[in-house]
């Protein structure tokens, strides 16, 4: 209201008020370029413009759990909501007999996996308090490739980081956020966004091919006796070339 009376006087004024009127004009360009409404939203439009996203029907969600146990024991996926519920429990078996690895359930996406061009992943994760020593999203590699994956998020103790290394969200338990990952092949590089903001942007090692995993998958320290993760709305896009 003071900066509304300010111009009605400045239209009735002299010099003076007419010299009021332009400081006024541009003390209001400054907070509209400030405001959120006119900023840089970080929305799922900006970060996905330009890209194709591909089908995903059920068939494409695999998933690996432990293999001793009934997958309904350690995965659920509640066609209302579009939650997918995950489990495991660190004295768990691997997913099959055969590998080596340690306890898991997760998501593998199947049906895109890629070796060019750029791709990325969105989806909506929430970690509850108390899960830690878990990855929660990876890029895998090609199977038996020189190196396992191009990326994993890690959540240790209610920070999310890349591998066991650099945080990319501090506080990551109990609200549910939008994870975006962009993997420019050609250009080796990944760049990760939480909430629509830039949190990560890493050179990584070629590979023939790659594949998006979510879920929780244990890891080797800090690990608690049960993680878990929830997620919905996952989401593939690529780029036409």
């Amino acid at each position: 209201m003071a900066m509304a009376s300010s111009f009605h006087r400045a239209l009735g004024g002299g010099e003076a008020a007419r010299t009021e009127l332009v400081l006024l004009l541009v003390l209001s360009v400054v907070l509209a370029l400030a405001s959120p409404a006119s900023a840089t939203d970080g929305s799922t439009s900006n970060l996905t413009t330009g890209f194709v996203q591909v089908e995903l029907p059920e068939g494409n969600f695999q998933v690996q759990s432990p293999y001793d146990v009934p997958e309904n024991q350690r995965y659920s996926y509640d066609n209302v909501t579009g939650v997918r519920t995950f489990l495991v429990y660190a004295s768990d078996k691997p997913f099959n007999t055969v590998t080596g690895t340690k306890p898991r359930t997760e998501v593998r996406l199947t049906g895109h996996d890629y070796s060019s061009g750029v791709w990325q992943f969105e989806g909506y994760g929430y970690v509850p308090t108390g899960t830690s020593g878990a990855s929660v999203m990876q890029i895998h590699n090609e199977d038996a490739g020189a190196k396992a994956t191009t990326l994993m998020l890690h959540v240790y103790n209610g920070t999310l980081r890349y591998y066991s290394g650099e945080a990319v969200e501090d506080s990551i338990y109990d609200r549910w956020f939008r994870l975006n990952v962009v993997h420019d092949v050609d250009a080796s590089t990944v760049a990760v966004y939480l909430d629509g903001a830039p949190r990560l942007a890493v050179n990584v090692t070629p590979s023939a091919s790659h594949y998006f995993k979510f879920g929780v998958y244990m890891q080797h320290h800090d690990v608690s006796p049960l993680m878990e993760s929830r997620w919905r709305n996952i989401t593939v896009y690529t780029k036409p070339f």
